[in-house]
């Protein structure tokens, strides 16, 4: 045992003499397990509090907290989910002035046109960027099994945390969620 393991410093370890100081000053090294946090991002379709995200935003998740806009935060249900297409919806209790998005026709959409992927990447809520559908009926297959025929390719930063989140068209319309990303290679 040693730095990142079960002890930290304990008499006859080959580390307690490294790690004594820092003990006495900050105390033990605690030995609960570790909870991830996860952060995605999702929209409204139904003033009900029905919320589309990404199958991979909630699909491990013990607890799932919504924070609206507004920054009422509400404790989420999963109430169905796709892992194929990687879809979820969730659904918030309590929540009023629920306010849904327009859903628009992917299917109208052109190699060129200007989108706007909205989400919360590195934690950072209410974020817009901008770009270009770049390509239309792209296949993609990631590591986790995710694998679609029918994709959309778009060159508007998208980074974790975007995950869930809309991607409009120039009329405001929903038209895609933000799903994965390529970081190269």
């Amino acid at each position: 045992n040693g730095p990142g393991g079960q002890g930290g410093g304990e008499e006859g370890d080959q580390f307690h003499e490294f790690f004594e100081p820092f003990e006495r000053f900050f105390g033990p090294p605690r030995r609960t397990p570790y909870k991830a946090k996860s952060l995605g991002s999702g929209f409204v379709i139904d003033a009900g509090g029905y919320i589309l995200t990404n199958n991979h935003v909630v699909e491990n998740a013990e607890e799932i907290v919504v924070k609206l806009s507004s920054g009422q935060e509400f404790k989420a249900k999963v109430v169905g989910r796709d892992q194929k297409t990687d879809i979820a919806l969730i659904e918030i209790h309590g929540a009023s002035d629920l306010t849904p998005v327009v859903l628009g026709d992917s299917d109208a959409l052109r190699v060129g046109q200007w989108v706007v992927a909205i989400g919360n990447p590195f934690g950072l809520d209410r974020t817009a960027t901008a770009g270009i559908i770049s390509a239309i009926q792209r296949r993609i297959t990631a590591p986790n099994g995710f694998s679609i025929d029918h994709a959309l390719q778009t060159d508007a930063p998208i980074n974790p945390g975007n995950s869930g989140g809309p991607l409009l068209d120039a009329h405001g319309e929903v038209v895609g969620v933000n799903s994965q990303i390529e970081t190269g290679g």
